[in-house]
């Protein structure tokens, strides 16, 4: 396995496929890896000829110092994980590389970053779609493997490359849970004990929803009140957002029909935690 810092560096290895009958895999990551990273590198592993991770802390789509700050990183520990999943290369460039002095360039797109997170965390999708271009313009993967847990990322992702003829595929694969459900995430270990077993609030207010439409609630506001209900009931628990949407525009719906996403955004102590669910209907 290869670990790569230069862009210029990732770009020969690259630039030496092109024109060979393989497939270029890419699972971008910002490191502190668990296992639903390796779902993803396990599955491109799979349909891929040639598998490239990267890892980058981007500071450019953090809202708060502090947060950046605070992020759990453990570069040497990823690297030594991802050799064991037979990834081909590691690209894991430092800030300066990516963003050298002078760099003045952001990607922006309208509409889909208007609502969930991208309302309560503004320029953070500016900050994910300017690294994932960069990325994308550098590795020229086949096919790039993305998370339902940052499902508004993956929307985002997904039409970033279409507007912008990318010819990239975007796989998105199941979240991974832990065994009480609780969606697994690199700001987990920012949890302690008992607000690890508080956490488990989000997944059972996405089942109450899931459950409600089961049996015929359509309303959404009856449906959110439901799913406020649970949230509320644990202490320190402090709801940032509860939304139903649309799955492919992100726009909130008044009442569940076709193709819908439950989705939460919670604080449990100082850690902000998100996840969702598909609304079947």
């Amino acid at each position: 396995m290869d670990v790569v810092r230069s862009i210029s560096e990732m770009q020969v290895m690259r630039n030496a496929v092109e024109g060979q009958k393989c497939s270029i895999g890419f699972v971008p990551t910002m490191g502190t890896l668990h296992e639903g990273h390796l779902s993803l590198i396990r599955s491109a592993r799979d349909e891929c000829d040639k598998l490239i991770v990267s890892i980058f802390v981007n500071p450019m789509q953090f809202d708060r110092e502090d947060d950046l700050a605070a992020y759990p990183q453990q570069l040497e520990t990823d690297i030594d994980i991802v050799k064991k999943e037979k990834v081909d290369v590691v690209f894991a460039p430092c800030k300066e590389e990516i963003y050298p002095e002078g760099f003045c360039t952001r990607v922006e797109l309208k509409k889909l970053t208007e609502n969930l997170c991208g309302k309560r965390r503004p320029g953070h999708f500016e900050g994910v779609a300017t690294i994932i271009t960069k990325l994308f313009n550098i590795v020229k993967p086949d096919r790039a493997y993305l998370g339902q847990k940052d499902y508004q990322q993956y929307i985002i992702i997904k039409r970033l490359v279409q507007d912008l003829n990318m010819g990239i595929d975007i796989k998105l694969l199941p979240t991974v849970r832990d065994k009480d459900g609780l969606a697994l995430s690199s700001r987990n270990r920012h949890l302690s004990a008992e607000e690890r077993i508080k956490a488990r609030c989000l997944y059972e207010a996405l089942l109450k929803a899931k459950s409600l439409v089961r049996d015929n609630q359509r309303e959404v506001e009856k449906i959110k009140s439901e799913m406020e209900g649970i949230i509320l009931h644990v202490r320190d628990a402090k709801i940032d957002y509860i939304s139903i949407v649309d799955s492919d525009t992100l726009i909130e719906k008044t009442e569940v029909s076709g193709d819908t996403i439950a989705a939460v955004a919670v604080w449990i102590g100082s850690t902000r935690l998100i996840d969702n669910i598909v609304i079947d209907t």
